[in-house]
C-alpha cells in the first residue's frame, strides 16, 4: 500500500534521522543514560555534558547565552512559564497584558486563565494578512502593561511578524516581550539580541526534534523575573524544577543545530515545492489564497475552496495527510478562528484547508498531493450540483 502524502508539518515533524540517531545515545546502559543532576560520578557528569551541549546548540540558534535557555516540556508549557510565571512575578508593576485574537491556544488560554486571576488583557485583531503591526501595538499599550505576547510565525497562516518592531514598541512603554517562535525554528531568523526580545518559547518537534521537549529563552536581565509553576528541586535557574530527559534534550540540540546549518537551503527548496502545488491547480477555479504569500513562510499555506465543506473535502483526501483548522464538535462545525480573526468569511473559513511542507517533501508528493486534490474538488463540486 502506497504510504499517505504528508503535508502537516506544521502540525509535527517527523524526527530526522540524525537527530533519532543521537538520542539513541542516551537511552541505554551503553550510554549516556545517567541523571545529568548527579555529580558525583562520571555517568552524572557525562550526562550533564550532553544537556549543557544542547543547551549551546539552541542558545546559538537564537543568538543567545546559553545561560539563559530553560528546559520545558515543549512550547505550550514554555508559553505557560513565560506568560503566567512573569505576571505573577510583576504584579506589583501593573496587571495588564497584550496579546493577539490569532495566537496559539497555549498563549490564548494562558492569558484567558490570567483574566481569571485578575489581570487585564487586551486582545488585538491583526491585519488581513495575519500580522501586528508596531502601531497597533503602541495604540494598546498602557501605563500599567507589563508584557507583550506575540507570535513570530502563525501556525495555521505562516504570516511573519516584526518582532524587532515590537519589541521596540513593547520597551518604549516599559514592558515586556514574549514570542511564541515555535514554528520559526528553521524557518526565518531568530536574533534575540538584535531584536531585544525578553522571552521566547521553543519546541522541537515542529523543527524534525522529539515531542516532549522544549524550551523558553528567559534573557538575563535584572529587571526580568519569572515565578516557578513546577517546584521540587530549584532546577534550571529555579524557574523549571524536574529530572532533565536528557535523551530528548540531546535531540533537540542536535535538530536545532542542523536548522541552523540548512535552514536556509531547507527553505529554498520547500519554496520551489509550494509554487509547484500553487501552479499544479493554477487553472482551478474558486481557489482563494488565505495566506498572503509575500508576508508568510512557505511552508505553510492556507487554502479556501468555493463549492465545497472543508470537512468533506479532507474525507475524499484520504491519501493525503493535512489538516483544516475548523473546531468540531457534536452539535456544530465552527470555523478556524484563526482565519475568523483575519476576516475571512465563515463560508470561506469553513471550505479551509492548511497544507505545510516540510524537510522530506518530494517533488512526486506535491504532484500526487496537486492531481487528489483537483479530483476531489472536481467530484464534490459536480455532487453538490446535481
Amino acid at each position: 500500500m502506497t504510504a499517505p502524502v504528508y503535508l502537516d508539518y506544521a502540525a509535527t515533524t517527523p524526527v530526522d534521522p540524525r537527530v533519532a540517531e543521537v538520542m539513541s545515545r542516551h537511552l541505554t546502559l551503553e550510554g549516556t543514560y545517567a541523571n545529568p543532576a548527579s555529580r558525583s560520578h562520571m555517568p552524572g557528569w557525562l550526562a550533564e555534558q550532553a544537556v549543557e551541549n544542547a543547551r549551546r546548540q539552541v542558545a546559538d540558534l537564537i543568538k543567545a547565552d546559553p545561560r539563559e535557555i530553560v528546559w520545558t516540556s515543549g512550547a505550550t508549557e514554555a508559553d505557560n512559564l513565560a506568560i503566567t510565571g512573569y505576571l505573577r512575578a510583576n504584579r506589583d508593576k501593573g496587571r495588564h497584558l497584550v496579546t493577539s485574537i490569532i495566537e496559539h491556544k497555549a498563549v490564548i488560554d494562558t492569558a484567558k486563565a490570567a483574566e481569571r486571576e485578575g489581570f487585564d488583557v487586551t486582545w488585538l485583531t491583526p491585519t488581513p494578512d495575519g500580522r501586528i503591526t508596531p502601531e497597533q501595538l503602541a495604540d494598546a499599550m498602557r501605563p500599567d502593561t507589563v508584557l507583550v505576547s506575540l507570535m513570530a510565525v502563525n501556525n495555521e497562516l505562516g504570516s511573519i511578524n516584526d518582532v524587532a518592531a515590537l519589541a521596540e514598541v513593547a520597551h518604549a512603554h516599559g514592558a515586556m516581550l514574549h514570542v511564541d517562535a515555535a514554528q520559526a525554528v528553521g524557518r526565518i531568523d531568530l536574533d534575540v539580541t538584535a531584536s531585544t526580545v525578553d522571552m521566547m518559547s521553543l519546541s522541537a518537534h515542529k523543527a524534525y526534534g522529539p515531542k516532549g521537549i522544549g524550551a523558553l529563552f528567559v534573557r538575563r536581565s535584572p529587571d526580568l523575573k519569572v515565578e516557578a509553576l513546577i517546584h521540587g528541586g530549584g532546577h534550571e535557574r529555579g524557574m523549571r524544577s524536574g529530572t532533565l530527559a536528557t535523551h530528548q534534550i540531546a535531540g533537540m540540540g542536535e535538530a536545532f543545530a542542523l536548522a541552523a546549518a540548512q535552514g536556509d537551503s531547507d527553505q529554498a527548496r520547500i519554496t520551489s515545492l509550494r509554487d509547484r502545488l500553487l501552479a499544479g491547480i493554477d487553472d482551478l477555479d474558486g481557489v482563494h489564497l488565505n495566506t498572503q504569500l509575500e508576508t508568510a513562510v512557505p511552508n505553510i499555506l492556507n487554502l479556501g475552496f468555493d463549492g465545497v465543506d472543508g470537512e468533506s473535502l479532507l474525507m475524499a483526501l484520504r491519501d493525503i495527510a493535512l489538516s483544516t483548522g475548523s473546531a468540531c464538535n457534536s452539535a456544530s462545525v465552527e470555523p478556524s478562528y484563526v482565519l475568523k480573526g483575519i476576516g475571512v468569511p465563515r463560508r470561506l473559513a469553513l471550505s479551509s484547508l492548511r497544507l505545510s511542507i516540510g524537510r522530506f517533501t518530494s517533488n512526486d508528493d506535491i504532484d500526487r498531493a496537486g492531481q487528489a486534490l483537483r479530483t476531489a474538488l472536481i467530484a464534490l463540486r459536480q455532487r453538490a450540483m446535481t
